[in-house]
């Protein structure tokens, strides 16, 4: 998800304030009062029972409340407050782990839903659950006495906001493994989430079972080694911070919720200048994604010999925009879409000096290399100058327009692939401080080349319709309607974010698909062109039966000292309610990212599906979580630290993105036409025109 982008651009609605947009943003129902009685069940009915059944009394565990709060920036997205409106904790059988196995699938039947208060001001919240009379979990035979036992029952405390269907986590929302981040338990990263410490809730159906009181000789729970010591009838708590680890029954119990150790932010807002930038230059040199891959990764040692002294200098004179600018510097020398920098203040500051003024024109790069200007300034200097849309570039300030638009700095956004470097770098052409001015040769339509001086006027219209701000955003996720074309009808899905209600863009993603395939519609059109990433909910799951496979995800292990892979390989799975289409159109631009990115791919591989574009999706694709920073003067960095990789080793999409199967010129008469040229190439694709 590019969120650090957004944040990179907050210093420019800032400055737009007179344009008085205003953000809409979610808000959580609050979650029904507690009870204060024990139930006498909770979760579905179950299928199977445990053979031996100890009854709950007073005096054991009935009541279960805790507390979780988010270390990351607007609670990041495992908490943020408009990805996920369903909030709930569920008690969740920890038979996957006991088993090592990341695909176990944890059954509904052993389920329980506890209720949550959350604060959205501080990413904070609060739980109540209440356990069932009898439990319907999983028996696991953990005494290592050789002999068999009814065995017992593990469960954790889980938050899980619901994403599909009902509350249980099941069906296309199914939970496999065991939990590693906001639960009952600790767990290692670096250790492939071997379970280190927290609280667990035990039941054992009689009291002739066991259960360990330490890690053991090699350190991992549930293994061998591990010595244990009698079990009462019942539920109990099993501290694991405890040595040796203690049992008891209270009848409430608090079990605070952790986060993973390696989900917050690296804060080193507190340290000097030249120390935040040393710490942050030691972590990224071993746990940047793309440490080691020759193209994507910088020289280290020359970066630092250029940044640093600037760092040094700063903190010397005090200089919080010498900081910044030495920052900025440092992010931009990387090419990776997913690195950047959220400036606040210092970036409104260099915006309005150095890039609010314009000339008074776009400009865009055709497949044949020649530069055309795109749109001119109703009232603007290069109006004034007699330029016209659709005029030929040939220089600026002396030089062939194409040399100067490849050594133009990126300033916005950083990218991942050369197609998305140069569409940006000729964003920044025409941009330049207030009164700032520029030789310009052009020749319009049917005329001859003509030079003349152009003075930056304070304007930022232009500016905004290139990033894509000149039209307001749609309320909601997905949008969907019906075209008739060549006397088809087509339907249209158009995926506006996958960073918005995840929930509701899975219920509206799907309703219109229902309502497609009720109406006999056989094309589909699904239009993933200014979708910025966010979460990645595999929507081909309902498109193809068969699972699709995406990349394996790898971080850098700090124990082996090298990346290695974290979890199966990442796939697109099919979902229960399957719908069918004969021809599915999918549209891709340059502003599809990261998680557009594994949507796209995904529908890519539907049987039936083409991709249809003027450009490829942005080729940006790894995992940013991990990889928040907390700089000094307020400064936010991000960086990726997790990658996803080809079974040969090769970069997932990154550097690369999904590629158009059906190419759509970008030429004079396309990027000066008023219609949308890639829908209509689809539709015409889908109806055989």
């Amino acid at each position: 998800m590019k969120n650090i982008q957004k944040a990179m651009i907050a210093g420019l609605f800032i400055l737009l304030a007179s344009l008085s947009c205003k953000t809409l943003q979610g808000a959580d129902l609050p979650a029904s009062p507690a009870t204060s009685a024990p139930p006498t069940a909770s979760g579905p009915t179950p299928t199977v029972g445990p053979t031996l059944i100890a009854p709950i009394s007073s005096n054991q565990p009935y009541e279960i409340t805790g507390a979780f709060k988010s270390t990351q920036e607007d609670g990041g997205q495992f908490v943020d407050n408009i990805l996920y409106a369903e909030r709930q904790v569920i008690l969740v059988d920890l038979h996957g782990f006991i088993t090592r196995d990341k695909r176990w699938v944890v059954p509904v039947n052993s389920q329980v839903i506890g209720n949550v208060q959350y604060n959205p001001q501080d990413a904070s919240g609060s739980y109540t659950l209440f356990l069932p009379e009898i439990p319907q979990g999983t028996l696991n035979d953990l005494d290592n006495n050789g002999q068999h036992n009814a065995g017992v029952q593990v469960f954790v405390i889980d938050y899980e906001p619901n994403i599909a269907g009902n509350a249980f986590m099941s069906g296309d929302d199914r939970l496999k493994g065991w939990p590693n981040d906001m639960a009952s338990i600790k767990t290692n990263p670096d250790q492939d989430n071997e379970v280190t410490g927290g609280q667990l809730i035990v039941y054992a159906p009689d009291a002739k079972e066991s259960f360990p009181t330490g890690f053991g000789p090699d350190g991992k729970l549930f293994t061998a080694d591990d010595p244990v010591a009698a079990l009462p009838a019942g539920y109990s708590i099993i501290n694991l911070d405890a040595k040796p680890f203690t049992f008891t029954q209270p009848p409430q119990a608090n079990l605070p919720l952790f986060e993973a150790p390696d989900a917050g932010p690296k804060d080193y807002s507190k340290e000097s200048y030249t120390q935040a930038f040393d710490d942050l230059l030691k972590f990224l040199r071993t746990n940047y994604a793309f440490s080691g891959i020759a193209g994507k990764a910088p020289d280290w040692d020359s970066l630092a010999a250029n940044i640093r002294p600037r760092i040094q200098q700063a903190e010397q004179n005090h200089n919080a925009a010498g900081f910044y600018a030495a920052l900025h510097d440092f992010t931009y020398a990387f090419r990776d879409g997913h690195v950047g920098m959220d400036g606040g203040d210092l970036f409104t500051n260099d915006f309005r000096t150095n890039y609010a003024g314009g000339l008074g024109f776009t400009v865009r790069v055709l497949d044949n290399n020649q530069v055309l200007a795109s749109s001119v300034l109703s009232g603007g200097p290069a109006e004034a100058a007699g330029m016209k849309a659709g005029a030929v570039i040939t220089q600026f300030n002396g030089k062939p327009v194409m040399d100067v638009i490849k050594s133009e700095p990126l300033f916005f956004e950083n990218q991942s692939s050369d197609i998305a470097i140069l569409y940006n770098k000729a964003i920044m052409l025409t941009r330049t401080k207030p009164g700032g001015q520029a030789d310009v040769t052009f020749t319009n339509p049917g005329g001859s080349a003509k030079t003349t001086t152009l003075t930056a006027n304070p304007e930022v219209d232009t500016l905004l319709a290139q990033l894509g701000y000149n039209k307001a955003s749609s309320l909601v996720p997905v949008e969907l309607n019906l075209l008739s074309s060549n006397n088809t009808d087509i339907g249209y899905i158009k995926l506006n974010s996958n960073s918005d209600d995840l929930n509701l863009l899975l219920r509206l993603f799907e309703h219109g698909l229902k309502k497609f395939q009720e109406q006999k519609v056989t094309r589909v059109i699904v239009d993933l062109r200014n979708n910025g990433g966010g979460v990645p909910l595999g929507l081909a799951g309902f498109l193809t039966n068969q699972e699709i496979p995406l990349g394996q995800m790898e971080y850098y292990d700090n124990t082996q000292g090298k990346f290695i892979p974290k979890g199966p390989p990442d796939t697109v799975t099919a979902n229960e309610n399957q719908y069918h289409f004969d021809k599915i159109a999918v549209l891709v631009g340059l502003n599809c990212a990261s998680a557009c990115e594994l949507e796209a791919y995904a529908m890519s591989k539907v049987p039936g599906a083409i991709v249809v574009g003027q450009y490829p999706t942005g080729g940006i694709e790894a995992e940013v979580s991990r990889g928040q920073i907390k700089m000094p003067e307020n400064i936010g960095m991000q960086f990726p630290t997790g990658r996803e990789v080809n079974p040969d080793g090769s970069l997932f999409l990154e550097g690369v993105g999904v590629q158009p199967t059906l190419k759509v010129p970008v030429d004079a008469n396309s990027v000066l036409s008023s219609a949308d040229i890639v829908l209509q190439a689809a539709e015409n694709a889908l109806t055989g025109k």
